[in-house]
Formats: structure tokens, sequence, C-alpha cells
């Protein structure tokens, strides 16, 4: 029932709607109490449709010993699947913002909050090798910047703002995070102790700006 009601909470929310829970109930076809026992909020039912939209980026293991091999595999792993979902994404964070403003106007009660917080495991994982370099402070750092550049946030500035398509966007974010890691070791003066960082790719001219095009599609 838990499967059900998850699968039909997400293909509404791809669909473009955010879904109370008696409404993933009535969809699904489930008693108004027989969903509520599964998700007592609807909070708790977007938080599980996002982790479930996650899937096997939650569990995702670096192989590399390299600190820019391992970030870029994150997001070259993570990316195409969470973009895949974007309209899910999209959903909890509307939901995690419009809880904010409740709560900034004394109005949000009792109501469980929507924790967006899975990305902080992943990049701490994927930038972990850099404390020999950099110590415990500097990677933490550097983890907290990666997370400016990882996650719908960027998926939707990239998109909405500078209109970029989903493999323009990937290719933006990808570089970013080389350009990070670059300037963190430079800092540390230890620019020199791991592979060079990626080189942005070819541009098109769009109007009067540029922007990343990957080759071969």
């Amino acid at each position: 029932m838990r499967r059900l009601m998850l699968d039909t909470a997400v293909r509404l929310m791809q669909s473009g709607v955010m879904p109370s829970v008696s409404e993933v109930g009535e969809a699904a076809g489930v008693s108004r109490a027989t969903a509520y026992r599964h998700f007592p909020s609807q909070a708790a039912l977007i938080q599980a449709a996002v982790d479930d939209a996650l899937g096997p980026i939650l569990s995702y293991e670096p192989s590399s010993t390299d600190p820019r091999e391992r970030v870029t595999g994150l997001i070259e792993f993570a990316f195409p699947r969470m973009e895949s979902f974007e309209a899910t994404h999209r959903a909890a964070l509307l939901l995690a913002l419009d809880q904010w403003l409740r709560r900034q106007a004394g109005t949000l009660g009792e109501e469980p909050r929507v924790v967006r917080g899975n990305r902080r495991g992943l990049l701490r994982a994927a930038v972990e090798p850099l404390k020999d370099v950099l110590g415990r402070a500097g990677t933490e750092r550097v983890a907290q910047a990666m997370s400016l550049i990882f996650g719908i946030e960027a998926i939707i500035v990239l998109k909405d703002i500078w209109g970029l398509d989903a493999a323009e966007a990937q290719d933006v974010i990808v570089w970013t995070a080389q350009a990070l890691i670059g300037v963190a070791l430079r800092d540390a003066g230890a620019e020199g102790e791991t592979a060079p960082a990626a080189k942005p790719r070819g541009v098109r001219k769009t109007g009067a700006a540029t922007r990343p095009r990957v080759k071969g599609g």
C-alpha cells in the first residue's frame, strides 16, 4: 500500500500537482484513514516521494581516490535522475519555501518540516580525500560550496534563468565543481597534488552572451 501511494504521489508531482495525503489516497484508491496511517502529513509524504525519486543516488559510493574524479562521478551519476524527476524536486522545494513563509508568519503550527539534507552526506563523501590537504574545516567548506551547485536549485537557475538544456546544465555544474576544488587547493598551496581541473568545453553564442555546449549531444 505504501508503495502504491509513493508511486501515485510521484506521478502526481511529475504532472505538476502538489498533492495532499487525501488527494494521493483518492488517486490511489486508498481510504483516507489508510493513507494517513502511512503518511501522517503532507510533509512526510513529499519527503518520502523525494527520497524515492532520488533512488540509487542516496546509496552512491565513489570509487576513485581523486576528489575531482569523485565529484565529477557523483554529478554525472546523480544529475540525469534528478533531471528526470525535476518536477518532483521542484514540488518539494516549493513546499519547503511555503513552510518557511508560514513559519515566519507564525502559522506553521505543529506541521513537520520538509528536510532537504540528502546532499550533505553525498558531498562530504565525494570530497573526503581533500582532508589530507585541506584539513577537516577546509574540506567541510568545500562540501558546503558544492551544495550550491548540486541539487534542484542549480537546475532551476541554469534552466530557467540561463535557458540551458540538461546536458549544458550538467556541463556547467561539473566545470564549477572542478573550479571550486582547484581554488581550494590553490589557496592551500597544494594545487598540484591532484589531477588538473577539467577544461571548459566549446561555447556557442546566444545573443550577447555565451554558454557551454556539450559536443556530440
